[in-house]
């Protein structure tokens, strides 16, 4: 991936032309968890915009699931964005959720995998303990099928995190944010087409999850990947490409559609 770029209050990720589709990364996840992404949808004629989610640094009162749904509201302004395709995985997916909820005018379609939004056990059993980097490494490991893919450098990552006073007390504030903001009772009222991938492994947000948002989502799809945990853009990039690009199709032929009836 190239250099992030840093204006004004945002640092966001940035390439290509075309139809806007930003990605929200989820709370132990950073923008490189979208490589596969970013290399592949730019050349295929859209603009993939990756911003760094102000997780650890807003202020508490602002540590939650709406404050970040407007958060990005006001960052696809001041991108003068007009409507957008917003992909979302764990916590990101929930943001994304959330926002559509909020503002639906802004969005041409929404993508989650992994998402939270329904089911929140996991987010409060998942959370690391303090120093524990053995009991840190088989969390980050259980978040895939295939262990291997926890790079030293992602246990790293969460190592540090849980090991950072602050940043542990906000983690569990969104963590408490999460279960608040369950989405069972919007999500029938939300048109937005709406494409779900899931790892048929995910024992973070386990597959039966998936099903109940294919339920109550009424305009959504719902994809599987075998042999995959709770990150498919990160286990099976090519796979999680593959089945988006195929619903960004269907979702542009709708939309054209939809342009010459008006």
């Amino acid at each position: 991936m190239q250099e992030k770029k840093k204006d004004g209050k945002y640092t966001y990720f940035e390439a290509g032309e075309g139809t806007p589709i930003i990605i929200l990364h989820g709370l132990m996840g950073g923008l490189s968890n979208f490589g596969g992404v970013a290399e592949y949808f730019p050349k295929q004629g859209y603009k993939v915009v990756i911003p760094e989610l102000p997780i650890y640094t807003q202020s508490i009162l602002k540590t939650n699931v709406k404050a970040f749904a407007k958060w990005v509201k006001d960052f696809i302004t001041y991108k003068g964005f007009d409507r957008v395709i917003l992909l979302g995985n764990s916590l990101g997916g929930h943001i994304a959720l959330y926002h559509t909820k909020m503002y639906p005018e802004k969005m041409l379609g929404l993508i989650i995998t992994g998402s939270s939004g329904l089911y929140e056990s996991a987010m409060g059993d998942s959370y690391p303990r303090r120093g524990d980097r053995d009991y840190i490494k088989k969390k980050a490991q259980d978040v895939f099928y295939d262990p291997a893919v926890a790079t030293d450098e992602i246990i790293e990552e969460v190592y540090a995190m849980a090991n950072d006073r602050i940043k542990l007390i906000k983690t569990l504030t969104i963590a408490k944010s999460a279960i608040r903001h369950n989405m069972a009772k919007d999500l029938p009222k939300m048109h937005v087409p709406t494409c779900i991938i899931w790892g048929r492994n995910d024992h973070v947000t386990p597959p039966d999850v998936a099903e109940e948002f294919h339920r109550l989502l009424p305009n959504s799809t719902l994809s599987w990947i075998d042999k995959c945990g709770h990150a498919a853009m990160m286990e099976h990039p090519v796979e999680f490409n593959r089945l988006m690009h195929e619903w960004l199709k269907k979702l542009d032929v709708a939309h054209n559609l939809l342009t010459e009836q008006l």
